[in-house]
């Protein structure tokens, strides 16, 4: 799964799909725990491992540096004994048919041993090593945030705290607590967020009391916001563009008690699948299209609309810690085209909006380009929008619109604009 990240480019994500999941709990948590965290740590384990190697691998055997990453990711952050992290890496040498590699693993892990203060150190006075960051990531966040960005990629290198939300229609915040609390899990409430609840100890979403009845989803805090600042009245007619896998969508309609017409959205038919999976559990109706926000088609652009919220494509780079191969997989080229396809998707989505209506703006980028700047260009164009101000215990204000920052124990990063259309 490593290797499917470093050299095919894909997704952590869809690597894991491919794989049958173990059926002992604890080898699932392990296998999530290697995978995740060693693409977590990935630049300083690329830079160890070319300081172990003393030539670089032939193209058909850069599985095996892989493999050693794997292997030096357990001896330096988990608490498997050395010997049993050493023996079972080079034991998948031969899983992976190349007993003739027994001898490189085994000795470049056994020199780690040796050396390992020295080789860490090292590699420490490499910038993305000692950052776990890309080199063009880090000049964007010390040029967009000058006074956070150390913060930031600290929070950004961490692991993600797990968030609920209480399907309130169905139950109250303080009773879901409850259940929580007499299944032995602790909750913590969060200001100005009254259906949601931060559980101390990360499970299994299908373990949470009453999940598989739709008492409640697993959606990080920030994300939570989106239907809030929505505020879709009873009546109203409703677009979740870009809706998979259908979070926001399930919210919109909790918030409203299922008295709003919801349309939802995706370009992947694959991907919305979550969708119908997310509305089904939780007892939920809304009409879910295949469509693409950037090519009105008739059967979606249908409007006009009252409420319109474009969680639009982005770098993602506010919840890397979510998904670690976002360090990987994105690259500096990356972020105009993604901006250019913000920009259509906004022209796109406000010809369907209706006077007097709002249109939410928000991406899980910390990128001035995907965010203000954005908004910035979009007001210039049209002389009928303007911008509604947002609550200010929301993140940190920006020219147009609002972040939240990622933080240790808080929610992801997401930025918010929201536009009024006179």
């Amino acid at each position: 799964m490593l290797h499917a990240v470093r050299a095919d480019g894909r997704s952590l994500t869809d690597a894991l799909k491919t794989r049958a999941a173990p059926t002992d709990a604890r080898d699932r948590a392990l296998l999530s725990e290697l995978a995740f965290g060693a693409v977590r740590f990935l630049p300083r384990l690329e830079a160890i491992t070319d300081q172990l190697l003393q030539r670089p691998l032939k193209p058909n055997d850069r599985i095996l540096g892989s493999l050693l990453m794997i292997g030096l990711y357990q001896l330096i952050e988990l608490r498997i004994p050395d010997h049993a992290a050493v023996s079972a890496t080079v034991a998948a040498t031969r899983l992976l048919e190349r007993p003739r590699a027994v001898g490189l693993i085994n000795a470049s892990l056994r020199r780690f041993q040796r050396e390992r203060a020295a080789l860490l150190a090292q590699v420490e006075r490499q910038e993305a090593a000692h950052w776990l960051m890309p080199t063009w990531l880090l000049r964007r966040l010390r040029a967009a945030w000058p006074e956070d960005w150390e913060a930031l990629v600290a929070a950004s290198n961490g692991r993600a705290p797990l968030f609920l939300r209480v399907n309130r229609p169905r139950i109250s915040t303080d009773a879901y607590a409850a259940q929580l609390a007499a299944a032995g899990l602790v909750a913590e409430s969060l200001p100005n967020q009254p259906q949601a609840l931060r559980l101390l100890e990360p499970i299994a979403a299908e373990t949470l009391p009453g999940f598989s009845d739709g008492l409640v989803s697993v959606q990080d805090a920030g994300a939570q916001w989106a239907a809030a600042l929505l505020a879709p009245t009873s009546g109203e007619r409703v677009l979740d563009a870009c809706a998979a896998p259908g979070g926001k969508t399930a919210h919109l309609i909790e918030q409203a008690k299922g008295q709003i017409a919801l349309t939802a959205i995706d370009i992947s038919a694959e991907r919305l699948e979550a969708v119908h999976l997310n509305l089904g559990r939780l007892g939920l109706q809304a009409r879910v299209l295949v469509g693409d926000a950037t090519q009105p088609e008739p059967a979606w652009a249908d409007g006009p609309y009252h409420r319109i919220l474009l969680d639009a494509p982005c770098s993602a780079t506010g919840v890397m810690r979510r998904h670690p191969d976002i360090k990987r997989l994105r690259s500096d080229k990356d972020i105009a085209p993604l901006a250019e396809i913000q920009a259509r998707m906004l022209e796109t989505l406000w010809a369907l909006l209706v006077p007097g209506g709002r249109l939410l703006y928000l991406t899980c980028s910390l990128l001035p380009d995907e965010n203000e700047a954005q908004i910035a260009k979009f007001l210039k164009l049209h002389s009928d929008a303007s911008e509604l101000p947002l609550p200010a215990t929301l993140g940190v204000a920006r020219s147009h619109g609002r972040q939240l920052l990622p933080r240790e124990a808080g929610p992801d990063g997401f930025y918010f604009a929201l536009l009024l259309k006179r």
